[in-house]
């Protein structure tokens, strides 16, 4: 489920978004009333998306927007506001908006714009995984197209389906990266003997790995396996 954070100084208005999104979009949504709640909730938690409110009291939306901003470039910021200045889009997006909806608005369309834009978000990032060749595992590093592993002067030279794995174990760094995921990937089937092929690879990653403590490939029953770094 995607969360959003929404901050809006009209209660009546925040509480029917807050309703309709969770319930309409399936989105967990925290509603703040003001700009300085707002950055508190933003330092808790991670979000998927900010609905910012430009006219509140204490930090208006714009102010909030550009502090976001100093801790996170990429996250998607939608200002909603009662002006149609274009002196206010021009701000809006100057300080890193994503997208910008005048008050009063049709619920639905800010639906569609909030699915818009994640949509985006989930590509871009996963362009941006797709592309990367170089990991930090712990004290090791990871060429992916060279296809080592390099601790100080040591050098680990591994197969095509060793670094393939690796690399899926990076990207999923400290999350479960499924057997059947790893496996259709690389194999491009997952049937028994592709299996047990696949736990050979990762005895030998682990082997390769040892070196640094903090640094664990764990099994996770019934699901698949987890890069640990500590």
């Amino acid at each position: 489920m995607k969360k959003i954070l929404l901050v809006e100084d009209d209660p009546n208005l925040g509480l029917l978004l807050q309703d309709y999104l969770q319930l309409k979009g399936k989105f967990d949504v925290v509603l703040c009333k003001d700009g300085d709640e707002g950055l508190r909730a933003f330092t808790k938690s991670t979000y998927d998306l900010l609905i910012l409110d430009v006219m509140m009291p204490k930090k208006d939306g714009f102010t909030l927007g550009k502090d976001i901003r100093k801790i996170n470039q990429h996250i998607p910021i939608i200002f909603a506001t009662a002006k149609g200045m274009i002196e206010d889009k021009t701000e809006a997006f100057n300080l890193g908006g994503d997208d910008y909806i005048t008050k009063p608005f049709r619920i639905e369309e800010l639906l569609l714009r909030i699915n818009a834009l994640l949509k985006r978000s989930e590509n871009s990032e996963k362009k941006t995984e797709e592309q990367q060749t170089q990991f930090k595992i712990g004290r090791y590093s990871f060429d992916y197209k060279g296809q080592v592993i390099i601790i100080g002067e040591q050098v680990q030279k591994l197969s095509t389906k060793e670094a393939e794995l690796l690399r899926l174990l990076c990207m999923r760094k400290n999350e479960v990266l499924t057997r059947e995921e790893a496996l259709l990937n690389i194999w491009h089937d997952d049937n028994y003997f592709n299996g047990r092929s696949m736990d050979v690879f990762l005895s030998k990653i682990r082997k390769y790995l040892k070196d640094d403590p903090n640094v664990e490939i764990i099994n996770v029953h019934g699901r698949g396996y987890k890069l640990l770094i500590n």
